[in-house]
């Protein structure tokens, strides 16, 4: 269908769209959309990053947040996470304005980071010890929390060790505990597999299933694609910074008849030959 920028857009089916702290979530069957995208829009300059980017998110749901590079995933995620501000448009949380009270709001979130930029001179303990007093957690409860993630992700042999002799995997083990210490309900994943093995992959990818079975909503963004089609509930797919794909996966195979959510993603993003190209990079190699 076509969008109120004039482009093509494919959208079947899916969810309708849619407060001490304003952001309480609400309880109850039917409750609504939590977590409302409307019309984002951010500019630099003249150039458009994002525009009349929408969607919704509800509890149990993982949301995957896909496109290729240039696309506005990035910037998608800095608005979400409120490290940038929209140029228009709206991000509403329980129908309020998240950036009305933006601490608040930062208050229910974990974030993993695409580029896991940690104080390297602190031992793993004492990031996370760090993090959790920001996050105002008791110190009692911190200590036991900081434990167990430890132990449960493999790196408590380590918990003497500065964060700087860390390998990629080990810090980004880190980062999602970080994310989740304080207990969020959004939690906010850029490519989180990022230097995991094999095993601690499969782990977290069993972790994000749980996180929408206790009820959280995730945003999952990332390129790996066969893992997005396993985790994720809904995918909205980005091209030049607009949505040119929302839905559930099994519904986008079945609206545009292919097989798997990586022929998805090359119907409505891919313009290039891949073959041709691999044909061209042959040519180049052996030139």
């Amino acid at each position: 269908m076509p969008g109120l920028d004039g482009r093509k857009r494919l959208r079947v089916g899916g969810p309708p769209s849619g407060t001490g702290n304003r952001f309480r979530c609400p309880t109850g069957r039917g409750a609504r959309a939590v977590l409302t995208v409307d019309r984002l829009t951010k500019r630099y300059g003249a150039l458009t990053a994002i525009q009349h980017v929408s969607f919704d998110l509800h509890p149990g749901e993982v949301l995957g947040l896909l496109g290729p590079n240039g696309s506005g995933k990035s910037t998608t995620v800095k608005i979400l996470t409120g490290l940038l501000q929209p140029t228009s448009g709206d991000v509403l949380i329980d129908g309020h304005d998240a950036f009305a009270d933006l601490p608040s709001y930062k208050a229910t979130i974990g974030y993993v980071p695409e580029e896991p930029h940690l104080y390297t001179y602190l031992t793993g303990p004492e990031y996370l010890r760090l993090i959790g007093r920001l996050r105002l957690l008791s110190e009692s409860a911190l200590d036991d929390k900081i434990d167990r993630f430890l132990k449960l992700l493999g790196i408590y042999d380590d918990r003497y060790q500065t964060l700087s002799s860390y390998s990629k995997g080990m810090r980004q083990k880190i980062l999602v505990a970080a994310a989740v210490l304080h207990n969020p309900r959004l939690v906010i994943l850029d490519e989180p597999f990022s230097g995991l093995d094999v095993t601690a992959a499969r782990v977290l990818k069993a972790f994000v299933r749980a996180l929408a079975d206790e009820g959280k909503m995730v945003v999952f963004s990332s390129h790996v694609l066969e893992v997005v089609e396993q985790v994720c509930s809904r995918v909205v797919i980005l091209k030049e910074g607009h949505v040119v794909g929302h839905d559930s996966v099994d519904q986008l195979r079945a609206t545009l008849q292919l097989p798997s959510l990586d022929a998805v993603f090359a119907a409505l993003v891919a313009e290039e030959n891949v073959e041709e190209r691999c044909r061209g990079l042959l040519a180049a190699m052996k030139a």
